[in-house]
């Protein structure tokens, strides 16, 4: 990575102590950036302790949180919407995570407020900030579940990280005059706090046969070769 010193960075559902957010931020301190983290619960400035950075609690489904945890950062470049899937505030019902004539309308509002609308109301919030940024960037965290593949019983979770897609190619082409990007990556399966065992059965399936988990750096540098994709 190149050098980020004196870029701001904010790192949406950074909790888990092994999770792609937590991952994402230590990368950008390493390359100089001054990070803030945020999640649902008040883990998040364990995390913070850790890192040696700022943790915010917020509800990203609620767009008052959103902009009251924007308001916080005088300044921003790097914006990761990374809040997600299953968390401690939030898990996933059998409503939401069925076939679909077993899931809700409920079900289906609380997956794409916590898929979708958390990255909508960050963005929303972020936007003046990431504007007046002479090199401002957004990166959505959506998946290869609903824009590339599906999972069996997990139609909430594939349409609302489809839509993302839709989101990001919307922002990039509306942003793009003033020089701010918009760009969207897709995990497979990633060995993270929060896989459940059936996603990690699945990742035993793929060509390296097991799922994607961090690699320490010397482990690269002496030619050790990772059995899984490097995040």
């Amino acid at each position: 990575m190149s050098s980020l010193a004196g870029q701001t960075a904010l790192v949406s559902g950074a909790g888990a102590p092994n999770g792609i957010g937590i991952a994402i931020a230590k990368a950008l301190i390493a390359s100089g950036a001054d990070v803030f983290i945020t999640s649902t619960t008040e883990r998040i400035h364990q995390r913070a302790a850790e890192l040696k950075c700022r943790g915010f609690v917020a509800d990203l489904t609620q767009e008052s949180e959103a902009q009251a945890l924007v308001a916080n950062l005088g300044g921003l470049d790097i914006l990761v919407n990374n809040v997600g899937m299953a968390s401690i505030g939030s898990p996933i019902s059998e409503d939401e995570a069925s076939d679909l004539t077993k899931t809700t309308i409920d079900g289906w509002q609380r997956g794409f407020e916590r898929n979708l609308l958390t990255a909508v109301n960050l963005t929303r919030a972020a936007l003046p900030l990431l504007r007046n940024s002479s090199a401002g960037r957004i990166i959505m965290i959506s998946s290869v579940t609903g824009p590339l593949m599906a999972m069996r019983n997990q139609p909430v979770y594939a349409a609302s990280k489809a839509a993302m897609i839709g989101l990001t190619r919307s922002i990039a082409l509306d942003e793009a005059k003033l020089g701010l990007t918009c760009n969207a990556i897709l995990p497979g399966w990633i060995a993270t706090d929060t896989q459940s065992k059936t996603e990690a059965d699945q990742g035993l399936k793929v060509p390296l046969g097991g799922s994607g988990k961090q690699v320490r750096s010397l482990d690269l540098q002496f030619g050790l070769r990772p059995r899984a994709p490097v995040i």
